[in-house]
């Protein structure tokens, strides 16, 4: 495994990025980008998760990481949930929520597999 210098390598917050911008691009069209709240909302939640991950990076302890892991997974979800509203409200397409869904999945399989790594 490669050598974590910055959180900025770390695979999981690259992920959460490139997952957190797919999210601004869809919350800023449409009906979407008119429903503050929702809007807004699923935003914070997506950035939380590379919040996350950084803070816990930046703790420089690997017990305090992966908790921040475990933070950063509850914030996926947290996601995903304002995701499936966005969903019914038809603020967006199944298309467009399957490929942000599955971005997050993945995102989420990355966190706890790096987050079981820490704990030994």
């Amino acid at each position: 495994m490669a050598t974590i210098e910055r959180f900025e390598d770390v695979l999981a917050w690259q992920k959460a990025r490139k997952a957190t911008f797919a999210i601004y691009e869809i919350t800023g069209q449409g009906v979407f980008s008119k429903d503050f709240g929702l809007r807004d909302q699923v935003r914070r939640s997506s950035v939380s998760i590379m919040a996350n991950i950084a803070e816990g990076f930046g703790r420089r302890s690997d017990k305090e990481f992966a908790n921040f892991l475990n933070y950063a997974h509850g914030s996926v979800a947290e996601t995903q949930s304002h995701l499936y509203m966005a969903l019914d409200l038809k603020y967006l397409d199944q298309t467009q929520f399957d490929a942000v869904y599955k971005m997050l999945e993945e995102t989420s399989r990355i966190i706890m597999g790096f987050s079981k790594h820490l704990r030994g």
